[in-house]
């Protein structure tokens, strides 16, 4: 039993050395441990921890029953049984104490690793957010020379616009003076063919009397 004892409790010790410092093991420790507190291995190793304080508590009830007698009915036999009993309750307790130790270190290495985990995704999302914040600075920058490119082709098409529209205004008064050049042009050649119908009348009344003079000779 001692032996046992002894056994159980330098593996608790080198278990809480490995769980302290960083090392391949650990992982391997702690990925043990995760299972074992799955399904019904705590209900177990309860039940165990509880067996154990018993027996922890009948030695110590021995000690002092043991204790509790006169000196002088002490023999060789309850001095040894005193040393065994001892011996075991301690050693039961500081293996008790050492599992509960481990259970709190496996308890506070996995919620630090859970807070790290944590810290990382919070750093890659402020991360994210600086990269997608000077992205989205970029981008005004871009859309502001992107406007102010627009805002210079809208004043050269709309001084090109005023252009055009005084090129069509020249257009149009050109044309009003052309089509007024035009009907003065329509009325002087209306003056003109009439002038012209005028000297073809009289020149036809002329040649009919010189013709009707030439008549009355002959006869």
């Amino acid at each position: 039993m001692i032996q046992l004892l002894f056994i159980l409790m330098l593996s608790e010790m080198a278990a809480i050395l490995l769980l302290l410092f960083k090392t391949p093991l650990r992982k391997l420790l702690i990925m043990a441990f995760d299972r074992a507190k799955r399904g019904r291995a705590p209900l177990v190793v309860k039940s165990v921890a509880a067996t154990v304080f018993v027996i922890m508590m009948y030695n110590v009830y021995a000690v002092r029953d043991i204790q509790s007698r006169p000196i002088e009915s002490h023999n060789t036999t309850d001095q040894i049984l005193l040393a065994d009993y001892m011996l075991q309750a301690s050693l039961m307790g500081f293996s008790l104490f050492l599992s509960f130790m481990i259970d709190k270190l496996h308890h506070y290495i996995r919620e630090l690793r859970l807070l790290r985990k944590a810290m990382e995704t919070a750093k890659k999302q402020s991360h994210s957010f600086e990269d997608s914040k000077n992205g989205g600075a970029e981008e005004l920058k871009d859309l502001g020379d992107e406007v102010s490119n627009l805002r210079t082709k809208i004043k050269e098409l709309e001084s090109e616009c005023e252009s055009k529209d005084n090129e069509v205004k020249s257009a149009q008064s050109n044309f009003v003076a052309l089509k007024s050049q035009s009907e003065g042009y329509t009325q002087e050649l209306s003056r003109l063919q009439e002038e012209n119908k005028n000297f073809r009348d009289q020149l036809q009344s002329i040649d009919k009397s010189l013709s009707h003079s030439e008549d009355k000779k002959n006869m």
